[in-house]
């Protein structure tokens, strides 16, 4: 076989070549190209192709390939619950060199057994895992949107060698073992992709490549904040609560959550700062087993709201504060209690608080079971 060689322009790539290139990985050939790290190779997920692709890398059959998609939106398509941290990634850093492999539980990795081809199903997922990247490259991005088939595309060399950064580098390692390489010049990085796993234990990083661990942590940092009105009944003993139960969760300290990359605070409309929960929610909560007594109120800001991933209001009254400040804001804001309003307890007696708190207990373990999976 001869290696057919055509060079691209990386910033306006001609894309009836690239349709053509398209349509020889749908029908089981191989093409080399380009993306922001290193080059790839584009393989249809058929057994035979494959077959063909493992003997090109010489690779073990016990290694399965990532898949690479061509925007964000066709993730659905293969991962049909998506968790918080992994929302928080895909937000920041997709397309981009950064591969996320999904834990599947057993509902979905059943459903997509129901819906999707048989070789397309056991090519990708293993473990009930599925490994996804989506590349910030245009001539990748046209290739993987004009693929009428699911498509793997690992590194350009054999395995054990250099990962190619340009196209010579691709044909010194598979000249005459490809169909077609697209040279779109040399890649933006130069490194491979960073790859972490998302599943029951959170975020872990499986390799560094072009992001750091620092730098992991941060996209994938999820925020919570609750709002009442002074920052002194409410919103610190639903904000303790959250704590509490994602720990529990997680099966991990309370002071543990910041270090796995969750952040939870609280805040009132009222622009109070700096004065305690009060008496009678320390006591409360002291009674769920839960401190408080460390907590100064502090003032909702513009800031925070657009800082924060998910916001959780009291009442109807604080969900409207919050739109007030921030556009972005009412989109991610929710009444803790759904559809009702927590009743403010300020003022009353240490039984009504107490009522209080169990609304608030009952909220937080639902809301939590439905977006931490």
């Amino acid at each position: 076989m001869q290696t057919k060689v055509i060079k691209l322009d990386a910033n306006k790539p001609d894309e009836s070549i690239i349709k053509e290139a398209a349509g020889i990985v749908d029908t089981g050939g191989l093409v080399a190209f380009p993306t922001e790290t290193v080059y790839g190779i584009a393989c249809r997920v058929k057994n035979d192709s494959l077959t063909k692709l493992d003997n090109l890398k010489v690779r073990g059959l016990e290694k399965y390939y990532t898949l690479h998609i061509s925007k964000k939106n066709d993730l659905k398509k293969y991962v049909p619950t998506v968790g918080l941290k992994a929302q928080k990634l895909i937000k920041n850093a997709w397309p981009g060199p950064l591969t996320i492999v999904f834990e599947l539980d057993h509902n979905d990795i059943n459903k997509q057994r129901n819906s999707l081809d048989n070789e397309v199903f056991e090519g990708l997922y293993k473990d009930n895992s599925i490994g996804i990247r989506c590349p910030d490259n245009e001539i990748a991005s046209i290739l993987l949107r004009e693929t009428k088939c699911a498509v793997v595309a690992p590194s350009a060399n054999i395995t054990n060698h250099p990962p190619a950064v340009k196209a010579e580098q691709v044909l010194a390692q598979l000249s005459g073992k490809i169909d077609l390489l697209l040279d779109g010049g040399l890649c933006k990085y130069q490194k491979s992709s960073s790859v972490v796993k998302i599943g029951k234990k959170g975020l872990q990083i499986l390799r560094l490549g072009v992001y750091s661990e620092e730098q992991l942590q941060s996209l994938s940092e999820v925020k919570f904040l609750f709002v009442c009105t002074g920052n002194t009944c409410r919103s610190p003993m639903a904000e303790g609560m959250f704590r509490k139960y994602l720990a529990e969760k997680f099966c991990c300290d309370i002071d543990y959550l910041d270090k796995i990359g969750y952040k939870i605070s609280s805040a009132g409309i009222m622009g109070i700062t700096g004065v305690p929960a009060s008496r009678e929610a320390i006591t409360a909560c002291a009674a769920k087993g839960i401190d408080i007594k460390a907590h100064r109120s502090t003032a909702l800001s513009q800031q925070s709201v657009d800082e924060s991933d998910v916001i959780f209001a009291m009442a109807r009254m604080h969900r409207e504060s919050i739109a007030a400040l921030s556009s972005e804001g009412a989109d991610k804001c929710m009444l803790l209690a759904e559809n009702e309003d927590i009743p403010d307890p300020i003022g009353q007696s240490q039984q009504v608080y107490n009522e209080c708190a169990d609304l608030i207990e009952k909220a937080v373990i639902k809301r939590i079971g439905e977006l931490v999976k």
